[in-house]
């Protein structure tokens, strides 16, 4: 993938977490910031189509973990 270099201003309180959090995981400061240009560009992007999210009928009561996976492959299975 080609990359296109820019500038940006970035508060220096939050250029010593990335430091910090760039060191701990033993990767490049850049690789960080790019990872949070992503994040941003994909919360802020306009969807041409809109998300085919499942839906589940139910009474609105609280249910358990095993309710919720066997619901999730009965709808996968109808697919």
């Amino acid at each position: 993938m080609s990359m296109k270099r820019t500038n940006v201003y970035a508060d220096p309180e939050d250029l010593a977490l990335i430091k910090e959090a760039a060191s701990r995981r033993g990767i490049p400061e850049a690789e960080i910031i790019r990872e949070g240009i992503h994040l941003a560009a994909m919360a802020n992007r306009v969807w041409d189509e809109p998300f085919d999210w499942p839906t589940f009928d139910g009474s609105g009561e609280p249910v358990t973990g095993e309710e919720v996976t066997a619901a999730v492959a009965r709808g996968a299975s109808r697919r």
